[in-house]
């Protein structure tokens, strides 16, 4: 049985799904108008690794992830930029999934733009608006929130005390404070389409409203985002689901985010680490290791040294598998437990990382539990007992391979003098933190045809 904490009980409890053995994921997915940045990473990260193991304990998961493709931000940087709000969505939808490329995690499903949406969303507020729920404007059409009567349950506040609550859009047009715009009215040099009620765009939390439920159906399993994501927009999803008779999503799970000093990490605040710039200077699965030695609801601070620790702790683990020649797992591919041959001791070791991630995924508990097995493993070859130290090393490969963990045993290639100066070059250079230089090395490589990686510091060549 998996248990998650859900965002309305208020507790953890078990993750029941509409079909017995299938589970429907809405993961909120990026608004594109400007780098990933750490905290994205981290929350697709935590999603990723959650999927994975769901789907390792035998469950067909079906993962569906948004894109939005329109939205204030993305026009203000089309204006800033001088270009078109579909270049600039495009250019950084592609950001994102290299950067999601480059972490290993798998795509979703489905990944719908909001943009390919549009008929839906608007029949969807026009049905608002025939039940009385919704109303017009000089500016758009609104939601009217008291029209819920529980409106306020996934923030935790009664609706009184929400009136004054932050990042609510103050407009004197209308009738609540709380109230959110359903749709835009057009306005001059800005994209809009056909509606009935007029032309305009459809408002963010409407988007994901239509998407999920047109993808994965009413009363889909579990619907997940950070914990700013609880008010007001996942607050508003529900509300206009819940107004137009859908029950919705039957779970709630929020994660933490990453900190910048006292301060969650957003592009809101101008404090963000570029993604991109962090999976190009380490081994990204260093960022996918820091993840897993933290509770998903809890903050975590991201700095050079917890990266520099996670590192070493990689090459530890690189080691191993070069010791066992353990194969690479992970990747792309969901693993699952009924393919993976157990020893006695690797079935043990999969019983209790597995009650462990059940129980809320306590992956900080379940990644010490490998080290710990790591350690076992080796002592056990050390005093040659080969078949138990394989058979528990094995199942340590698989077990990290469950959470998209990939440990890689191949060790170096034969490179000529001017090669093997270039990568201690590199290296030097990433030592004294001289990024500039190192990417200049880095193409130097890719230019005369070898496939750089990053590993615990060390740049490592290999050919196609």
């Amino acid at each position: 049985m998996i248990r998650l904490f859900d965002s309305i009980a208020g507790e953890v409890r078990e993750l029941e799904t509409r079909e017995p053995g299938h589970l429907s994921m809405y993961v909120c997915g990026p608004t594109v108008y400007d780098l990933p940045h750490l905290g994205h990473g981290r929350y697709f990260l935590i999603w990723d690794v959650a999927r994975r193991w769901f789907s390792f304990r035998g469950m067909d998961v079906t993962y569906v992830s948004n894109i939005t493709d329109i939205d204030d931000n993305i026009i203000e940087r089309a204006l800033r930029d001088n270009k078109s709000e579909q270049s600039v969505a495009r250019e950084f939808e592609d950001e994102h999934w290299k950067a999601m490329d480059l972490l290993g995690i798998r795509r979703p499903d489905v990944a719908p733009r909001a943009t390919e949406y549009l008929e839906g969303m608007v029949s969807f507020v026009a049905s608002l608006l025939e039940s009385g729920v919704a109303y017009t404007t000089s500016d758009g059409v609104y939601f009217d929130v008291s029209s819920v009567p529980d409106y306020g349950v996934l923030a935790g506040q009664p609706l009184d005390s929400l009136r004054a609550g932050a990042r609510v859009e103050m407009n004197d047009k209308k009738r609540s404070p709380l109230d959110f715009a359903l749709w835009k009215n057009a306005k001059p040099n800005e994209p809009s389409w056909p509606a009935p009620f007029g032309d305009g765009r459809p408002g963010w939390h409407t988007e994901c409203v239509v998407m999920s439920l047109q993808l994965l159906g009413d009363n889909f399993d579990l619907h997940t985002g950070g914990f700013d994501l609880k008010f007001p927009h996942h607050e508003n999803e529900r509300a206009q689901a819940l107004a137009s008779h859908h029950v919705f999503a039957r779970h709630w799970s929020h994660s933490g985010w990453v900190m910048a000093g006292n301060e969650k990490m957003s592009k809101s605040l101008n404090n963000f680490t570029s993604l991109t710039d962090l999976v190009q200077k380490t081994d990204p699965r260093a960022y996918r290791l820091l993840v897993l030695r933290s509770h998903y609801r809890s903050p975590l601070e991201v700095t050079p040294d917890t990266i520099v620790d996670a590192e070493r702790a990689l090459n530890r683990l690189d080691t191993f598998a070069r010791r066992f020649s353990l194969p690479a797992l992970a990747g792309k591919n969901l693993l699952r437990a009924s393919d993976v041959t157990w020893s006695a001791q690797g079935r043990d070791l999969y019983e209790r990382f597995g009650a462990l991630l059940d129980e809320d995924l306590d992956t900080p508990s379940a990644i010490a539990l490998l080290f710990e097995s790591v350690s076992t493993a080796n002592s056990l070859a050390d005093e040659g007992k080969d078949a138990e130290a394989a058979g528990l090393a094995n199942a340590v490969n698989a077990l990290f391979g469950s959470l998209g963990l990939t440990l890689v045993a191949s060790g170096g290639v034969d490179i000529d003098d001017a090669t093997a100066a270039l990568v201690q070059a590199r290296d030097d250079a990433r030592a004294t933190k001289d990024w500039a230089e190192a990417d200049r090395i880095r193409d130097e490589l890719v230019a005369a045809g070898w496939v750089v990686e990053d590993a615990a510091g060390t740049t490592h060549v290999r050919r196609t």
